[in-house]
């Protein structure tokens, strides 16, 4: 999903494409197993428009918990398409489990907050510019 790609940034990023285009920028990529199972672990702080999107090479179900997670986030699930099938909050260093409404390509964590506060919500279109 990188069409559209926005040539003059200076890295990966999300964009909605909603009034505003609100952009998550800087982007983190996690994109092996490991890089998964660490996400955004042990953080003190994450940039007001950071977050971490996590891609996968198959169709998921998995749920996502915040142990050993410092920060309050906002967790979207999202299509093949790039449509968000689900958001929900999730509280720092807890080990409940939040499952997704629907099966996922990609799971994008950002502040808490973050998705309302920028009027993203559950079927929005999403584009992402990971590079290489």
């Amino acid at each position: 999903m990188s069409a559209g790609c926005d040539t003059s940034s200076t890295g990966p990023y999300a964009e909605f494409e909603i009034d505003g285009q609100p952009r998550i920028d800087p982007l983190e990529v996690a994109r092996t197993e490991q890089q998964h199972e660490v996400g955004l672990m042990y953080r003190e702080s994450l940039p007001s428009n950071g977050g971490m999107v996590f891609v996968y090479q198959r169709q998921a179900t998995e749920g996502y918990w915040m142990h050993n997670t410092l920060l309050p986030l906002s967790i979207a699930w999202i299509d093949q398409n790039g449509t968000i099938v689900d958001i929900q909050d999730m509280q720092p260093q807890t080990d409940d489990v939040h499952f997704p409404a629907a099966a996922y390509w990609y799971a994008l964590e950002v502040n808490q907050g973050w998705f309302v506060e920028h009027g993203v919500g559950v079927g929005q279109q999403v584009v992402f510019c990971l590079g290489n």
